[in-house]
């Protein structure tokens, strides 16, 4: 019996080119299926081409800082503004001064430029303070489970095993919790060098009122640490339904000093507390990053990185709080005056590493953690002027680039035909597959990343062009020289494959490291090109390698290209190939009869 044959492989390691070619189109459709599904089939475009709004910040002095308003303050804050609206640096915002004093912020359309402006203006003092007492915020409280304290990646359970229910904090043991004056005094966490945090369920709905008018029954700056009696009369008086009223009591809560107890609600008003100085600075906050739990199945949630001297506060400081009754085992994470969450402490937290949970959405768990990771800005800011910027100067650019750019499509296209004919059937459908490749992706990346395309970008795109085509002509060319060595098409096909390889490879290394290079060294729209510039890079070698190559391979088993039509650009006459002579026709050499 004889033995099954094996399948002939490649040297390229393409034995059955019409899986590949399938792989690449079933990405291709999922990716334009991505696309579709999104509800967006039109990529972000920058502030350059689309118009968008731009409005300026103004720097001021805080009290007992006069000369804080500096040249190395005011480059701080921009990067830190920078990266927050720019996120991964692709978005296409621009931050930049203007003067001694401003800041000019232009955001594109399509960004949520009342977002943007939160962000950058966002002064984000955040501190830890233990919670000494709290109360219903809102008229009709509906009762909330508030998450527990502990180490990353466990349950939050008390030490019997069971969860520890705990609504939104209310009164226990007294009208408002235990004596304001007792838990100043007994409550070991209250220590402004202590430390806490973790996890906990996060208050639902994004900080707001911050542009509202400000109530005249807001409750007076914060009184003294030993006026215990003004600080429950401030809870008392304080309401938390509205949002003017909580934009009252965070802008006085967060002026008050890090060593004062303050009284502040919960960014969704359900609940109004009462608490301790600050036990750990924001500053004890290393990174922050949101992240989607999959184990546990808590959806979002941020999960902090302390720094080591923060580490070692926030496991003094949780040992501390889980020896107290409710309310006072929990930890307001307060920012900016406002208490983002509550958590309770179950167990002293080690490892300088927690989280927060319940509640969060993708984009509301990225702004905290952008705000968190960014840390606080060195000035505060006010905005002096917005204004809506016209893409009238763009829309003409662009016009001209595209203008440009099929012109010289045009010009690759009658090359590719005059010289290589049938061939350039080959180039021009893997051209298509690497725009259709390079659009959705794009659309995609303005979906999820922010990404926006600028007239640098344009530029970059239609640079690539000539890198895409030069591979194919690299590939092209070694296949010629193999059929002018005396080869067939699907040995030339095949041999010629791995030297093309090779070179195509180097090159595009050093296209995409050159892009690397100007992406990381460079701010601003010059990032656009780069960026583009490396993705059509990487999109070139998979195009040529999963669908040039297959497709050759194919093409080369069909008689039109197999037997070198004239139109195929693979003529072995217009190559300067001679066809061998046939044995029985090869005159015999002539003898010498000294030398036999």
């Amino acid at each position: 019996m004889a033995a099954p044959k094996k399948g002939r492989r490649s040297p390229g390691g393409q034995g059955r080119p019409g899986r590949v070619l399938a792989l690449i189109l079933i990405a291709m459709v999922a990716l334009i299926g991505g696309m579709f599904a999104s509800g967006d089939t039109t990529p972000r475009l920058g502030i350059d081409l689309a118009g968008g709004t731009s409005f300026t910040l103004e720097a001021k002095n805080e009290p007992g800082k006069p000369n804080a308003i500096n040249k190395t303050n005011m480059d701080t804050a921009v990067g830190i503004m920078d990266r927050r609206v720019n996120g991964l640096g692709v978005s296409e915002s621009e931050v930049q001064t203007q003067g001694a004093k401003h800041i000019i912020v232009n955001i594109p359309k399509g960004t949520n430029a009342k977002q943007a402006r939160q962000q950058v203006g966002t002064t984000a003092k955040l501190g830890f303070r233990p919670v000494l007492t709290s109360a219903p915020g809102v008229k009709s409280p509906e009762p909330k489970p508030s998450a527990s304290v502990g180490d990353k990646g466990k349950d939050d359970k008390s030490k019997d095993g069971k969860t520890k229910p705990s609504g939104s904090p209310s009164a226990t043991a007294s009208p408002q919790g235990r004596a304001v004056t007792d838990a100043l005094k007994a409550n070991p966490a209250v220590d402004p060098s202590g430390s806490a945090s973790a996890k906990d369920d996060k208050s639902k709905g994004d900080k707001a009122g911050s542009d509202q008018k400000k109530d005249p029954k807001a409750p007076t700056p914060t009184p003294a640490p030993g006026d215990v009696a003004a600080l429950q009369k401030q809870l008392a008086a304080l309401d938390c339904s509205t949002p003017a009223s909580r934009a009252k009591a965070s802008e006085v809560a967060a002026a008050a000093k890090a060593s004062d107890p303050i009284v502040a609600c919960k960014t969704d008003g359900s609940a109004k507390e009462i608490l301790g100085p600050v036990a750990v600075e924001g500053t004890g906050v290393d990174k922050a990053s949101a992240v989607i739990d999959t184990q546990q199945g808590k959806g979002w949630i941020v999960q902090l990185k302390f720094t080591k001297d923060g580490a070692k506060k926030f496991a003094d400081v949780t040992g501390k709080l889980a020896t107290q009754q409710p309310p006072q085992n929990q930890f307001a994470i307060v920012l900016d005056g406002e208490v983002v969450s509550d958590p309770s402490v179950t167990s002293s937290i080690a490892g300088g590493q927690a989280e927060i949970s319940g509640g969060f959405t993708q984009e509301s768990s990225r702004d905290l953690a952008n705000v968190l990771s960014y840390g606080a800005l060195p000035l505060s800011f006010d905005v002096v002027n917005e204004t809506t910027v016209s893409p009238a100067l763009g829309d003409e650019q662009l016009r001209a680039g595209l203008i440009a750019g099929a012109i010289g499509l045009l010009l690759v296209v009658i090359y590719l035909v005059a010289y290589y004919r049938g061939l350039a059937l080959v180039a021009l459908a893997s051209l298509l597959v690497s725009a259709i490749l390079t659009y959705t992706i794009m659309v995609l990346l303005g979906i999820a990343l922010g990404f926006a395309l600028n007239l640098p970008a344009v530029c970059g795109a239609i640079v690539a062009i000539g890198i895409t085509a030069d591979s194919f002509i690299v590939y092209f060319e070694r296949i010629r020289d193999e059929i002018r060595e005396g080869r067939s098409l699907r040995p030339a096909v095949e041999r010629g494959w791995p030297r093309a390889r090779r070179t195509i490879l180097v090159s595009d290394f050093v296209s995409f490291l050159a892009a690397a290079v100007l992406f990381i060294v460079t701010v601003g729209k010059v990032q656009g090109f780069a960026f583009t510039l490396g993705l059509t890079t990487l999109l070139d070698v998979v195009v040529v390698f999963f669908f040039t190559k297959p497709l050759m391979t194919i093409l080369a088993r069909r008689k039109f290209f197999a037997s070198g039509h004239p139109w195929s650009g693979l003529d072995p006459k217009r190559l300067g190939v001679k066809p061998p002579l046939r044995a029985s026709r090869r005159p015999a050499a002539p003898v010498d009869p000294k030398e036999a």
